[in-house]
């Protein structure tokens, strides 16, 4: 599967030394830019991948670009810093990034890196998959189904579900039988696997 790197760093001689190290793995895609505005411009129709972005950079700092990527799964991002920015690197991680990475750098060191962040890549972009799965199947119940949900969760029987929601324990039932089909599942504890992950009820109450 071919993965993709981008070289976010206004330094030409940076990023052709980075390029030359990644080089070494056939399956990685290589993409250079000299700036994060110019990273930003593109990054509606970037494919996933692996950021490697400058601290200092004209115009939008690294900093920046990591704050606009932050809460897009398609991206994970690494800080390239100076030697000793170990403050700016940690700020950096703070901000979402997964790592950072001293100048000069050892190839070892940065395929390690890089590996690492593609790895959890690969894991958001599942959770994100599971997240959207759940919420489209929770968006199929009805207010009451969803009343009837929430009183499973909380650990009611059907019979105080009935008394609270003001209707019969048989409507209860048909109610749960509903969507139990629209959540497509055959036991309670998936249905509650399904609601966390859609968040619709506090973790506490699982």
């Amino acid at each position: 599967m071919t993965r993709t790197v981008y070289i976010v760093d206004d330094d030409d001689a940076v990023r052709a030394s980075l390029h030359g190290l990644l080089s070494v793995q056939p399956d990685l895609v290589i993409r250079g830019f000299r700036t994060g505005d110019a990273f930003l411009e593109e990054l509606p129709e970037l494919a996933p991948g692996v950021a490697l972005l400058d601290f200092h950079m004209p115009g939008s700092s690294g900093l920046d670009v990591l704050r606009r990527i932050g809460s897009d799964v398609r991206f994970a991002a690494v800080i390239l810093t100076g030697q000793g920015n170990v403050t700016l690197a940690v700020e950096a991680m703070k901000e979402g990034a997964l790592d950072f990475i001293e100048k000069p750098y050892e190839a070892e060191e940065l395929l390690a890196i890089v590996d690492a962040a593609f790895s959890r890549l690969d894991q958001d972009s599942a959770e994100a998959a599971r997240v959207q799965s759940a919420t489209t199947k929770i968006d199929k119940l009805s207010p009451r189904e969803t009343d009837v949900l929430k009183g499973l969760i909380e650990g009611r029987s059907n019979k105080i579900i009935a008394y609270d929601l003001d209707i019969s324990p048989r409507t209860v039932e048909i109610y749960r039988a509903n969507l139990m089909e629209k959540l497509e599942v055959r036991s309670l504890s998936e249905a509650l696997r399904i609601a966390f992950a859609a968040g619709l009820f506090p973790k506490e109450t699982v």
